[in-house]
């Protein structure tokens, strides 16, 4: 990967800074968000799991909300579990405000509580080839509804659990929490480089 790229990792609540291990190893310049000015020639962003309503919260908290919509509507961005709900149009928590860039809707914690976590290969069509990837869902989302532009490149039982439109790719599960950077790799190649 090119260390020409520099890519931020929401930083207010949850896992930021696996990811941004991830972006180091790719010799990607990783740099934590956690106000607007952070967001300053940026390439990319990654918003990561945690805790939705307490992201959500801070995102207002911090005075974000507005920065972040204009960024993530032309940037590459990847939302990973918590990360999925803020970028969805809707969710059936009312406590949570999403950000609206992505035309799908979400039901938090559907695949259950924490002890319910659970870990699966599972595949994905990254760049026109077949990839198996293992999977991490913690508390993780399902996608309940998409529109006809949301494209799906994995599905789990049947649900979509790895999703893109335009400049936004989206996954209900973790892959931060291993060693396979397939995922990561597509991101930066697919979204960040591009919309660059």
């Amino acid at each position: 990967m090119s260390s020409e790229l520099h890519v931020g990792v929401l930083a207010l609540q949850g896992d930021f800074e696996r990811h941004l291990f991830r972006l180091n190893s790719l010799k990607v310049t990783g740099r934590e968000v956690r106000s607007t000015d952070d967001l300053r020639d940026l390439d990319g962003l990654i918003l990561p799991g945690g805790e939705s309503t307490t992201i959500s919260l801070l995102i207002d908290r911090f005075g974000m909300r507005d920065s972040l919509k204009e960024f993530c509507g032309k940037k590459g961005v990847w939302g990973t579990c918590a990360g999925m709900i803020m970028l969805a149009k809707e969710t059936d928590d009312e406590r949570i405000k999403p950000l609206g860039i992505m035309d799908i809707s979400v039901s938090r914690n559907a695949y259950g509580r924490q002890v319910h976590s659970f870990h699966s290969m599972v595949s994905a069509e990254l760049n026109g080839s077949s990839v198996m990837l293992r999977a991490s869902f913690i508390r993780a989302p399902i996608v309940t509804d998409y529109r006809q532009n949301v494209r799906i490149l994995s599905k789990l039982n049947d649900r979509p659990i790895l999703l893109y439109q335009k400049n936004c790719l989206v996954s209900s599960f973790h892959t931060e929490l291993d060693d396979d950077l397939s995922l990561t790799k597509y991101f930066l190649k697919e979204f960040v480089s591009i919309y660059k």
